[in-house]
């Protein structure tokens, strides 16, 4: 997660915006839109539900005829999948991912949409260029990468890899710790990368 800290607990933010986001897009809509993006031999999308981020934690753009998208940014939220949707959906949080990828069962939230640029790397170039996901998570406690998180998350980073043609290697599939100009450490020492990897391509 972008934020260097610990945040305090925060209520969900309520209204008409948010709930008419939510409403547009089901998760069987997103599920639907995917693979119509995907298109016929490429990786389907793994199903995902819409939890908005708010505005004031991405920039809208137009991705990716404006920036292509290059890369994908591996993070552990040091936070709990329900307190990172909060912190997503709290506009003084300033920072958001476009997935955020639960530990217990791989389910998958998106956050922000791929067009737009999520705050998640702490670097603007790189944010432009990537899209970032987020693993339920402390980086210090490995039993929270369970075999559901790596797969799930594997399916989606396959399939956004082949919908942008991003090669799915170590230089594009990056951990948040890799990217220049950060003081963070995630994924952190006990994110296996090969077995990751090897989930990727196998969902190819």
């Amino acid at each position: 997660m972008e934020s260097g800290h610990h945040p305090a607990r925060r209520q969900l933010l309520t209204g008409a915006a948010a709930l008419a986001a939510a409403a547009a897009l089901t998760p069987l809509a997103t599920a639907r839109a995917a693979a119509r993006t995907a298109g016929p031999g490429l990786a389907a999308y793994p199903p995902v539900h819409w939890s908005a981020a708010s505005p004031a934690n991405y920039t809208e753009a137009d991705r990716p005829a404006q920036y292509p998208i290059e890369m994908v940014v591996v993070h552990v939220t040091q936070e709990t999948y329900t307190d990172t949707l909060r912190l997503f959906q709290d506009p003084a949080h300033q920072a958001a991912a476009h997935y955020v990828v639960r530990s217990a069962d791989g389910y998958l939230a998106q956050c922000v949409s791929e067009r737009n640029i999520a705050w998640h790397a702490g670097n603007w170039d790189y944010n432009t260029h990537s899209i970032g996901i987020e693993h339920e998570g402390w980086i210090d406690e490995p039993k929270w990468f369970t075999d559901a998180l790596y797969r799930q998350s594997a399916r989606l980073t396959a399939a956004i890899c082949e919908r942008y043609g991003i090669p799915k290697d170590r230089e594009h599939i990056i951990g948040h710790a890799e990217v220049p100009g950060t003081d963070h450490t995630d994924p952190g020492e006990y994110w296996d990368w090969a077995r990751y990897m090897r989930l990727v391509i196998e969902d190819s």
